[in-house]
């Protein structure tokens, strides 16, 4: 490959689109020497031509034919940035028809069609790359790829949504409601008008699809993921968690035992001397034990234009440099092992479960029972009586469970006439 310009196509000329083209102008010099090429965004499809826009863009670049970016054949590589999932789709397949390597921000179409995709691309000998459809700027998913390349990965555990985390430090640090930082994330801008992909942990578990399917080399679907949001998280729960020394965190959670999986996105009480309970704000982090290295926790800005774009520029360097070695289409990960979800018999963790009983006699004791009977070993319990109510509280830590006998168990309690109500439910980490 000679040093001529390698031109690109944008799909999108959002806030991540306008950071791509806001990198590729400012450090076009240290790009083209990394690359031993320049780089040229050669045509960018937007919804509105006329639209004003905060940084200077040649109009003649601009269409609103996606098509025609893709059907150029000027045009090496395309940065996919529009967002959507079923056209954009239809869009990548057919630019890799065309041999286009693709760089993508997309989670929501990499999570669902990412092994359609990465196979299109090793037939036509191309590079797919997607470094920040997670985790924004954090260069996690060259990591698990390259960087664990010679490990065994057997937990990936992480706060891979800003939005969520944002609003439980605020919880948390400033004892605001979550329908108050519910509103106060919207305003801002963390938070979308219909917030459901975010709280109730969509958006979490799209990126642990990710990141189960390069963590385990398995073909991991968003349907093989658990999946509970933060919308039931109260002021309650979070000064439980305090006293007994936790923070609540939205995590996604992958863990391997031998070659049987399981992956969540939860809220879970994390030990406070943990560093991932330490990470506040819109801050993202990943945490990954491997059997050689141990444990190694990335962190960073997990969105925001600049943070984001950089890793979609990084991504776009990685294709040029492939493009001049001549080696495109080798580096794509395949899953290769044949998926083994674990059984809720074979999913382990602690927990803690907060109860209001009867306060008469008697009633720890028939509680205590029924853990044991389940063969459930109990780390803490504690019963004190609740002054706003009549009922009295039962906190109860346990040790590693198997999730089908504690489902069994609450079940039980859902029956047992002195259990007024089921309270809480947690999943304990540290």
């Amino acid at each position: 490959m000679s040093n001529k310009p390698v031109k690109v196509g944008l799909l999108g000329l959002g806030t991540v689109g306008t950071g791509v083209v806001r990198i590729v102008d400012m450090h076009q010099e240290d790009l083209s020497s990394q690359v031993g090429s320049p780089i040229v965004i050669e045509k960018i499809s937007v919804k509105d031509r006329e639209k004003s826009r905060n940084i200077p863009i040649d109009p003649s670049k601009l269409t609103d034919d996606p098509w025609e970016v893709i059907h150029d054949p000027e045009i090496d590589v395309i940065v996919e940035v529009m967002g959507g999932v079923e056209q954009t789709r239809t869009y990548i397949l057919e630019a890799l028809s065309q041999g286009k390597h693709i760089v993508t921000a997309n989670k929501d179409l990499m999570a669902l069609y990412g092994t359609e995709i990465l196979a299109k691309a090793q037939q036509m000998k191309c590079d797919v790359f997607y470094e920040a459809s997670v985790a924004g700027g954090i260069p996690i998913i060259r990591t698990l790829i390259e960087g664990f390349s010679s490990d065994r990965i057997t937990k990936i555990m992480g706060i891979v949504n800003g939005t969520t985390n944002y609003m439980l430090t605020k919880m948390s640090k400033e004892g605001v409601s979550y329908e108050d930082v519910l509103k106060e994330a919207q305003q801002l801008g963390y938070a979308e008008s219909d917030p459901t992909s975010d709280v109730e942990g969509l958006d979490a578990a799209r990126k642990m699809t990710i990141l189960g399917t390069l963590g385990f080399r398995t073909n991991v679907e968003l349907a093989d993921v658990q999946v509970k949001g933060i919308s039931g998280v109260s002021q309650s729960d979070i000064a439980y968690a305090r006293n007994l020394g936790y923070e609540i965190k939205l995590l996604g959670i992958a863990d391997r035992d031998d070659d049987a999986i399981s992956i969540s996105v939860q809220p879970t009480m994390v030990k406070a001397s943990h560093p991932i309970a330490s990470v506040n704000g819109v801050f993202n982090a990943v945490y990954v034990y491997g059997e050689a290295v141990g444990e190694t926790m990335f962190y960073g800005a997990g969105a925001g234009e600049m943070p984001t774009a950089t890793s979609v520029v990084a991504d776009l360097v990685s294709v040029i440099k492939n493009l001049r070695l001549g080696v495109n289409g080798l580096k794509q990960i395949a899953p290769h092992k044949p998926k083994k979800l674990k059984t809720d018999a074979e999913i382990e963790f602690k927990n803690f479960i907060l109860l209001h009983v009867d306060d008469k006699a008697g009633v720890l004791a028939r509680i205590t029972q029924i853990f044991t009977e389940y063969e459930v070993s109990l780390a803490s319990v504690v019963q004190q009586p609740n002054e706003l109510n009549p009922n009295a509280e039962i906190v109860i830590v346990t040790h590693k469970a198997s999730k089908e006998s504690i489902d069994k168990v609450l079940k039980r309690f859902d029956e047992l006439e002195v259990v007024r109500r089921i309270m809480s439910v947690y999943r304990v980490e540290g």
